[in-house]
């Protein structure tokens, strides 16, 4: 980065310390369970802190690597999670009835956060070259046909969580883009309808549907997580239990430390805790968006937004699911839940940002209303042209 800005710093202040959150509370989470069942307590830490390196490494070149040549990668990126995506329905490792993993060696890796950001750098680089889309037609070729390719490979896995994320990312490109907000408004509400096609024909995610709706109909079948989840936040009241001191985690909360770690983070650091978390997440999208409107740079502009949505779109999922407001996906809580691939590629997206901040520090803001196709030139040479 050519010098760090306030909203760089923010972004690093944020990152580092939800990670190093997220490590404690891993370890607070899966600790006492392991020891119960008799298995390495550290086991789960130890996984987590090396792709927490992993990932903090790619941030650091991420920072310093120019963005721009990503353009020159858009298309082999987009095409190589397209492939991975639909080769882990053939030779992905099966977990809990989903095949969403591809094992390397000792590590797995989840072909679909690649397709989070390969979408993003695809979509930055095409909407930076052609007009955004005004009209239903214009939106569906080509972006329209990618995002169905992608969203239907991914509830294949099954993963609709995922699917839901992906959506976001490429509408906060879009909105960024200058298209329409009847379009825009258009789109969602086609999506809408056929990811509720996706849920009613699909007894699974009917039944977690309908569970949302009252889970304590259920408590003991299909709302149990979320009854759980409720139980663990509501047992924390203010202040939390203490740190390490949670007992939802063992045997009573399904997923603890992935999608329900915001559960454990209420029951032992309370209402406190959980609003510490929601205030971290607002400020990096504060200082995401900064990075994106101060950015003259019509592909760094899009990218910044769509990154941006990667990481605060897929957070706002986890938080209402564990919260109550919305059905459980299965996401896990960026930068805070155990999971090595997740991980990686927010850090990366991380660094990515960074370097966008970096390159157009100093210069002048885009006009807002300049969405479209004219945001690549400086306010002042525009004002010097009237």
């Amino acid at each position: 980065m050519k010098r760090q800005t306030l909203e760089s710093r923010l972004l690093v202040l944020v990152t580092l310390g939800l990670v190093a959150f997220g490590l404690v509370m891993v370890y607070s989470a899966t600790s006492a369970p392991a020891a119960l069942a008799r298995t390495d307590p550290m086991s789960y830490l130890k996984k987590q802190g090396v792709y927490a390196l992993i990932g903090v490494a790619l941030m650091m070149l991420a920072a310093r690597f120019d963005y721009r040549s990503l353009r020159v990668f858009a298309p082999t990126l987009v095409l190589s999670a397209l492939f991975l995506c639909l080769a882990v329905l053939v030779i992905g490792t099966r977990v809990n009835g989903a095949r969403r993993w591809v094992e390397v060696g000792p590590a797995t890796f989840q072909p679909s956060e690649l397709a989070k950001l390969a979408l993003a750098v695809w979509a930055a680089a095409y909407l930076a070259r052609h007009p955004a889309p005004r009209t239903l037609k214009n939106l569906w070729r080509p972006i329209g046909v990618l995002l169905f390719a992608f969203c239907v490979l991914v509830i294949a896995e099954p993963d609709l969580g995922t699917a839901i994320v992906i959506v976001l990312i490429l509408a906060a490109v879009l909105l960024i883009s200058g298209t329409p907000m009847p379009t825009l408004a258009l789109g969602s509400g086609i999506v809408a309808t056929l990811g509720l096609i996706a849920i009613w024909f699909e007894p699974y995610r009917r039944t977690r549907f309908f569970s949302f709706l009252d889970p304590w109909k259920d408590p003991q079948g299909a709302g149990f997580q979320t009854v759980q989840a409720m139980i663990s936040l509501g047992s924390g009241g203010p202040l939390g239990v203490g740190l390490g001191q949670g007992v939802g985690k063992v045997n009573y909360l399904p997923e603890a430390h992935t999608d329900m770690i915001l559960a454990v983070i209420g029951e032992e650091l309370g209402l406190i805790g959980v609003t510490a978390v929601i205030a971290a997440f607002a400020a990096f999208a504060y200082a995401g968006l900064r990075v994106a409107l101060a950015c003259n740079d019509p592909f760094g502009k899009r990218l910044a937004a769509g990154l941006v949505a990667l990481v605060c779109g897929q957070a706002v999922v986890n938080l209402a699911a564990v919260l109550g407001l919305a059905p459980l996906t299965g996401i896990p809580l960026p930068f805070i839940s155990y999971g090595g691939s997740s991980l990686v590629v927010a850090l990366l997206s991380v660094g990515i940002l960074l370097n966008i901040a970096g390159r157009n520090a100093g210069t002048a803001r885009a006009s807002v209303p300049d969405r479209g196709r004219r945001d690549s030139r400086p306010r002042a040479a525009v004002a010097g042209g009237r």
